[in-house]
């Protein structure tokens, strides 16, 4: 017998590829799409996606953890992506870094106790000339300063849950 979670989740997965399609080519839009709704991807889950997409699980381990947005730890309501490049650097990158840790109480790689705000790195965001960048969900910012990054926390901690969740 199938447990009633894994029922909804193969339900879920079938609908996800019916729309995406059956390729390969789904597997990242899939994966991201199940990760911005649950907040992480279980092993559970990636099983799942695997038989559902006729691929080896450890394919859709490999993709899931090869991709920063996509690995599988829980995450908060929101998601605050420091970039960490070298003009990032040059621009006071530790500066908004440190007020982020201060504002947040935990880590780069840690969620606030509520489940509210997950804290990270990004490699790159793309904004090499408007650093320091970060990305809050899905959202950039640029030229972030200590100030900036105090009221977007304030903000993430005001909000309920992503809005578009």
């Amino acid at each position: 017998m199938v447990a009633p979670q894994t029922e909804e989740l193969r339900v879920e997965i079938a609908g996800l590829v019916d729309k995406l399609g059956p390729g390969r080519s789904s597997l990242i839009p899939i994966l991201q799409d199940i990760k911005h709704r649950h907040r992480e991807l279980d092993s559970e889950t990636m099983q799942v996606v695997a038989e559902m997409l006729d691929i080896h699980p450890v394919e859709v381990y490999s993709v899931a953890s090869f991709y920063a947005f996509l690995h599988g730890a829980p995450q908060g309501a929101h998601v605050i992506r420091l970039c960490g490049t070298l003009s990032c650097d040059f621009a006071g990158k530790d500066a908004v870094a440190d007020a982020l840790c201060d504002e947040l109480g935990i880590g780069f790689g840690e969620t606030t106790a509520d489940g509210q705000v997950t804290l990270e790195w990004a490699s790159c965001i793309g904004m090499c000339d408007q650093g320091p960048a970060l990305l809050v969900d899905d959202e950039v910012r640029t030229r972030v300063t200590p100030d900036d990054a105090r009221a977007i926390v304030a903000a993430c901690r005001a909000d309920e849950g992503r809005a578009d969740a």
